[in-house]
């Protein structure tokens, strides 16, 4: 082996080490328009980036919400219905248009997407566990980009209260998926740049932690309430989520979906948004 092909191969070997299995989420709030309509600019540039990153390498897995909200603004309904069997006929309708301009989306850049609907129940049992498993593996081995949604038109998990949930919400769900799929990388994309030490929106001064090494009680008090009208979330469920993730063994970052470019940076493990580090990898 002479030394040009020596080096080659160490560099080879190196950018290999490099490759990484990203699951990333993208919240309602990122996806539609106040109206509820779907943001088709934030939508093209999501698709181009996880493409692209694709393309470097990387497995990308999507984690979307925003079935119900599209569904609601595509049936012409005045406001998000309340009873729940409206908004699982909603996240039908929503969910079917949201695949087909993910679909057309990612077909510009020669990406195939795939759609996978989860219950509490397809990750609570172990064999079905396993079945998606071997379907992730499956998808990510012939170079598709899995798109996971939680199946809100048979589960009520995220969309009703009260009630025993095993997924609950789609940061709650896009930690499991990421665990389930051996992720090395969950990043959620919301409507804010990261956790701060204060509620930035009344507090000017309100300090973003780009660095958080253990969940400690001053921590979770940081957690505000629920988002936009749009979404179900905030950031005590995306705690929840870092938890899960944290214990299992992969880093979480949250930051800000309109800056969908910043995921390079991400995946390089800059400072960008707020970074959960895994307990294995340790401060």
């Amino acid at each position: 082996m002479d030394g040009g092909t020596f080096d080659c191969f160490y560099w080879e070997e190196a950018v290999l080490k490099e490759k990484k299995r990203i699951v990333v989420k993208v919240g309602t709030s990122t996806l539609t328009h106040d109206s509820g309509g779907l943001d088709l600019r934030s939508m093209e540039r999501l698709a181009r980036t996880l493409a692209d990153l694709h393309g470097l390498g990387h497995e990308v897995i999507l984690v979307s919400s925003g079935a119900i909200a599209v569904g609601t603004e595509k049936l012409g309904l005045p406001e998000r219905p309340r009873e729940l069997r409206m908004k699982q006929a909603a996240a039908a309708v929503g969910q079917c248009r949201m695949m087909h301009i993910y679909d057309k989306l990612f077909s510009e850049y020669n990406q195939s997407v795939a759609q996978i609907l989860l219950t509490g129940d397809d990750v609570e049992d172990p064999v079905r566990a396993e079945h998606l498993r071997g379907t992730f593996s499956a998808l990510l081995e012939m170079g598709v980009i899995p798109v996971v949604n939680e199946n809100d038109s048979v589960s009520s998990a995220e969309i009703e209260t009260g009630r025993h949930k095993v997924l609950g919400d789609n940061d709650t769900l896009s930690a499991i998926v990421a665990g389930l799929c051996e992720a090395d990388l969950l990043v959620l994309l919301s409507d804010i740049d990261g956790l701060y030490d204060a509620d930035p929106k009344t507090h000017p001064d309100a300090r973003l932690l780009h660095r958080v090494v253990e969940l400690t009680p001053e921590i979770l008090e940081m957690a505000g309430g629920a988002g936009t009208w749009r979404g179900t979330g905030g950031m005590a469920t995306k705690l929840s989520a870092a938890r899960v993730a944290m214990a299992a063994g992969f880093d979480m970052v949250i930051t800000n979906g309109a800056r969908t470019e910043d995921l390079y940076g991400i995946v390089e493990g800059q400072d960008i948004g707020t970074r959960f580090v895994a307990v294995s990898r340790g401060a």
